[in-house]
């Protein structure tokens, strides 16, 4: 058997001889593969461990935050001198709000959904045989391993893991005596935080580089589905973003171990005046906010295009507004970097600062409302299939709709002053971001889940699934929104310890069990992905009837994934439903010669051969017509 040494537009070349450097184990298919595909599973199955793991520990602050006064004496048999009587400690409540929102943020919506979908779909979608370099993308890998693994190993060391919340501002950060959650697990949230931005830019460099120069022939930007565009300028913002996280780390680390002063002054520590002057905190949440907004449409933009190209299959309508689309995405990507002050409000900003980035703030919902008016035009009057997928699809735009909506509160400085810090914030968030890109990134496994493990899903879990969480999603942040206009402060470990917010008890309560339901939700769609990987009903090739080329590629799965010469690229990858065609549907490498009854005048926009061809067939049939 030969292997194939790939060149541009699939020019391949035979290697006699050469296999027995290649030879399948253990080790090199599914732990140190190289293949993308392989690669995407590994991203997808830490991810969904790390979910897990994230959740476990929202479910365990939740349960404190419904029964502040109560003891659970098997609290303290998991949990040991964290939960001392059956109650969480303070400093460990601080600690689990911390880890869950590293992990959701980072691990889970940024390598989780960037990682698995990126090494996926962008060389099946573009008709390369790989990424630019296999090697590095499985670094990409082993680093974010890595990271999750010295992430949750800080619940092994004496003090317990970090705390201060998921944006680590110092001085809580910088001093590692401050509290419990400042020391050794604090230096292990750096070390993980260090190795996974390594990850994201081994990762990012590489799909860029495969998106510019790996692109088959006949695929122009202009031909690549909205995935591809999604994940290619996601990989560009965290190219440019991620290393100011690190700078702003370097210096922390600085602050910690060197006695140096970036951003501690005047500070008094136990009654003792400590020796740090000049810093300023406000540097560090320049530099975290610098990543932390791009970081937000590094999390949502995957799942805009994973979800805009699962709406167009199962509506069986081409996307609405491509090229609107497409500058919508490079808009969000722009404007992303000019936004960050809007996190920093109540920081004593220059109010004329402020008023600067309050107007970008809410220029950039521009783009933002573009993609929605075009997902509900394209599921407008569409012949929709309502598959998990797609139900999963539209429940990320009801999240993205409804979260973005407060957002403009959130904007305005003169409100944010009066919402910051509460639980509007909290619903605002989990909505926007959380819950849609989970949505989005769910709605991926459920539509891509034949490509990776070639069998289908169970479509009964499936609709369980979707519509559990999606209703104990709204149930547990849409109360949010009322504590926080009252002016509840979330990360406060017992709201009861303040008389006037008494009442909100209950709310509390309510929002705790809807998590446990929205928990077991995820029991059933764990049973659903492990059952269907090794007992799922085979695929066909091409399930859902979809043009984009990833379906093109066998179902076996080769390394290199099209046998022969690469397909060729003729048409944009939203042919559905077009009048004069037998089939809803029209493959993205089949040429226009074959579909003549179905061509339109705009399919020949960049080819005026093909229009000149297309005109000739037109005069024929008319000819033909006027003879009969």
């Amino acid at each position: 058997m030969s292997t194939l040494a790939v060149h541009d537009h699939g020019l391949v070349h035979h290697e006699e001889g050469h296999e027995h450097h290649h030879k399948a184990t253990f080790l090199n298919t599914y732990v140190f593969s190289q293949d993308h595909k392989m690669i995407a599973k590994q991203f997808l199955i830490t991810g969904i461990t790390m979910a897990f793991i994230g959740m476990l520990l929202s479910l365990l602050f939740r349960i404190q935050l419904a029964y502040p006064d109560k003891s659970f004496p098997l609290l303290e048999t998991l949990l040991g001198r964290f939960a001392p009587g059956g109650r969480l400690s303070p400093d460990f409540y601080m600690s689990l709000v911390t880890i869950h929102g590293t992990i959701m943020v980072f691990f889970v919506l940024t390598a989780g959904l960037s990682g698995t979908f990126a090494n996926l779909l962008i060389p099946l979608q573009i008709g390369a045989r790989d990424m630019a370099s296999p090697f590095v993308n499985m670094l990409s890998y082993w680093f974010f391993l890595i990271a999750s693994i010295i992430m949750v190993s800080a619940f092994f060391v004496e003090k317990g893991p970090a705390s201060g919340g998921w944006t680590i501002y110092p001085p809580l950060s910088a001093l590692p005596t401050a509290m419990p959650g400042s020391a050794e697990g604090m230096t292990l949230w750096l070390i993980s935080m260090v190795c996974f931005i390594a990850s994201s830019l081994m990762g990012g460099i590489n799909y860029v580089s495969t998106v510019l120069n790996m692109r088959t022939k006949g695929m122009d930007l202009w031909k690549m589905p909205l995935t591809v565009w999604a994940l290619f300028l996601t990989a560009v913002l965290g190219v440019l973003a991620f290393p100011v996280l690190v700078a702003g780390v370097v210096l922390l680390i600085f602050d910690r171990s060197f006695g140096t002063s970036f951003y501690l002054s005047d500070i008094v520590l136990n009654g003792k005046v400590m020796p740090f002057e000049g810093g300023s905190p406000i540097l560090f949440q320049h530099l975290f906010w610098f990543l932390g907004h791009p970081e937000v449409y590094i999390i949502i933009m995957p799942a805009m295009g994973i979800s805009s190209e699962v709406m167009s299959v199962n509506s069986r309508k081409p996307i609405f507004g491509y090229h609107a689309m497409v500058y919508s995405l490079i808009g969000i990507t722009v404007l992303s970097f000019i936004v960050w002050g809007h996190h920093m409000f109540v920081t004593g900003m220059n109010p004329f600062l402020g008023g600067v980035f309050m107007i970008t703030t809410l220029i950039i919902a521009v783009p933002s409302a573009v993609k929605t008016f075009n997902w509900l035009a394209t599921l407008w009057r569409g012949n929709i299939r309502f598959t998990p997928a797609m139900l999963f699809a539209i429940g990320m735009v009801s999240f993205f709709i409804s979260g973005g909506l407060t957002g403009i509160f959130l904007g305005n400085a003169a409100l944010d002053i009066n919402l910051h810090d509460t639980y509007f914030v909290v619903a605002h968030f989990h909505l926007v971001m959380g819950s849609a890109a989970i949505f989005g990134m769910l709605a991926g496994v459920y539509h891509w889940f034949p490509k990776m493990f070639r069998r289908m899903m169970d479509d009964r879990l499936g609709y369980l699934h979707v519509w559990v969480t999606f209703v104990g999603a709204y149930l547990v942040f849409f109360p949010m929104h009322f504590m926080g206009l009252e002016g509840v402060p979330r990360r406060y470990y017992a709201i009861t310890e303040f008389h006037q917010w008494d009442h909100w008890l209950n709310v509390n309560t309510f929002i705790t069990w809807a998590a446990i339901m929205s928990g077991f939700a995820q029991v059933a769609f764990i049973i659903n992905f492990v059952y269907s990987i090794f007992w799922g009903k085979k695929t066909v090739q091409n399930p859902w009837n979809a043009n984009t080329l990833e379906w093109t590629a066998p179902i076996e799965h080769i390394h290199g994934n099209w046998i022969g010469e690469l397909p060729t690229v003729y048409r944009w990858p939203y042919d559905y439903s077009k009048p004069g065609h037998e089939e809803d549907f029209i493959p993205q490498n089949v040429p226009f010669s074959q579909t003549m009854s179905s061509n339109m005048p705009h399919d020949f926009e960049d080819n005026p051969e093909g229009l000149e061809e297309f005109n000739k067939w037109t005069s024929t049939q008319k000819a033909n017509e006027e003879v009969k």
